[in-house]
């Protein structure tokens, strides 16, 4: 049994589209939770329930750590299935994506990742799995001589049809499949994450417990996602977003850098403190933002709420 997870919020006419491709696809289950969401997406949802399609209205944004975290733990009770289906409400399978999952020899993998890919058939950069270069030697020299991300992110033939499955070590909420298996060796993501972060500490975690996670370029996803690329990554918006992408991140290099950890933080807070050139007149923000940021992770403190951030950002 294949059982799909969606989490969503306030993105009615993307979840529109994702559960409509779900339901022309071979899944057995569809699953929404839904993020307080005050579009009406929970008046819709209560007109689409039917025998494969489910959800659950959350009283607060949890955010998507703390959707999937929920989502994820009613599908286990209620259904235990084989295989769960994760995505955000902007991502979703291209067609024969399930078909070409369930004809797949999935034998010896605990997760399967699909190919991301955006709209236009680029493919989606902020779902490109890696192998943990700190892991690895051969990630490691790569990075090592100035390759940057592409010395342990996957090439683009990684993502050719006819490309073997290959593992790797850290793989999105987007197109990922996980077993049964996996989720009772990991247990649940860490809602305290509340955005950005938890699916690469997850699969991070689930390669630390010897499990196997496998890219499969057959098996072929679209996230519609509408971050804005700057000169140096990703802009985000609203600017409360900030502090979450960067205390997460740093929190997901411990667990990949391990002992390199301390070394690497000095190189990893240049590198985004550069990134307030992309933000123009709220560069002061984005700047205070991120040391509060830098501390909390540094810290390893998970307490702060979204209001509270999201207050930081308005009236600071």
């Amino acid at each position: 049994m294949i059982a799909a997870v969606v989490v969503t919020h306030n993105r009615l006419s993307q979840l529109q589209v994702t559960v409509a491709r779900l339901l022309a696809e071979p899944v057995d289950h569809i699953f929404v939770y839904d993020n307080a969401s005050e579009d009406g997406t929970g008046d819709w949802l209560a007109g689409q329930a039917g025998p494969r399609l489910s959800f659950r209205r959350s009283d607060t944004n949890r955010g998507g750590a703390g959707g999937f975290a929920h989502a994820l733990a009613e599908v286990v009770q209620g259904l235990d299935p084989d295989w769960l289906l994760v995505m955000d409400d902007d991502g979703r399978p291209a067609p024969g994506a399930i078909a070409a999952f369930r004809k797949m020899d999935k034998t010896g993998w605990d997760a399967i990742g699909a190919a991301v890919f955006t709209p236009a058939g680029e493919i989606c950069e902020m779902n490109r799995p890696y192998r943990n270069p700190f892991w690895r030697v051969r990630e490691f020299l790569h990075t090592l001589v100035g390759k940057g991300r592409r010395g342990f992110h996957l090439a683009d033939a990684a993502y050719r049809p006819d490309a073997p499955v290959v593992e790797v070590d850290m793989s999105s909420f987007v197109g990922l499949f996980l077993s049964r298996h996996a989720l009772t060796a990991v247990g649940m993501p860490d809602e305290r994450l509340f955005i950005y972060g938890d699916d690469q500490l997850y699969t991070l975690n689930m390669r630390r417990k010897g499990l196997r996670i496998g890219f499969a370029p057959g098996i072929r996803f679209e996230h519609d996602t509408e971050a804005r690329q700057g000169a140096s990554g990703v802009v985000l918006r609203p600017l409360w977003k900030v502090y979450f992408m960067y205390r997460n991140a740093l929190i997901a290099y411990r667990v990949a850098a391990g002992p390199w950890f301390w070394p690497l933080v000095p190189v990893l807070l240049v590198k985004w403190h550069r990134k307030a050139r992309d933000y123009g007149p709220d560069a002061a923000m984005f700047r205070r933002l991120l040391r509060l940021a830098i501390r909390d992770g540094l810290a390893g403190r998970l307490d702060r709420s979204h209001a509270e951030l999201r207050e930081y950002a308005e009236n600071s």
